[in-house]
């Protein structure tokens, strides 16, 4: 049920103003595979092409193009919408324009980490390959089940080298950091 104070907090987002900014466009296109940005002309074959379009209404990849085209920055990167592509280069394949799709919304998550803009599914995988070295962690109810199974045990990780390369990277403070977007 929707209380009165849940229907303002809504109401207050969806009618709060744009904020353009001119200069978000001018530095996706100078970034390596932002270039293809200007090329596109709104047709919508990509979002008609893309598989996570069809099961999902609020994955349009010509919006999110349109959308850094009008220079949308804070509507674009603490977006979770950005994190949908299965980077299947669908969109890439089939557009008339050769616009690189998949490689401008590499370059917006680039830009949204940058801003500390991570979803917290990736923090946690991040996380996880700091303490283990892999991206999941394998429960010890797995590792009894390969047992019984006669399947050899699993390999350990150095994991002082991935953090010592997480500290280098400054991996470490993207995962730590406060979480904008989660």
């Amino acid at each position: 049920m929707e209380t009165n104070s849940t229907k303002e907090n809504v109401k207050e987002e969806t009618h709060r103003p744009l904020k353009v900014d001119q200069s978000f466009k001018y530095e996706v296109l100078k970034m390596p595979d932002g270039e293809t940005l200007k090329t596109c002309f709104q047709c919508g074959t990509c979002t008609s092409s893309c598989p996570i379009a069809r099961i999902t209404d609020s994955y349009r990849p010509n919006q999110i193009i349109r959308m850094v085209q009008l220079g949308l920055r804070e509507r674009m990167l603490p977006s979770k919408t950005l994190w949908l592509c299965a980077a299947c280069f669908t969109c890439v394949d089939r557009c008339p324009q050769d616009v690189e799709v998949q490689s401008v919304l590499r370059v917006l998550k680039n830009l949204a980490v940058k801003e500390g803009y991570v979803p917290a599914v990736f923090k946690e995988l991040g996380s996880n390959i700091l303490e283990t070295g892999s991206a999941y962690k394998v429960s010890e109810l797995r590792i009894s089940e390969r047992k019984g199974l006669g399947l050899p045990v699993l390999p350990k990780t150095n994991t002082e080298d991935v953090k010592r390369l997480a500290e280098m990277t400054g991996f470490n403070s993207l995962i730590k950091g406060e979480r904008k977007n989660e």
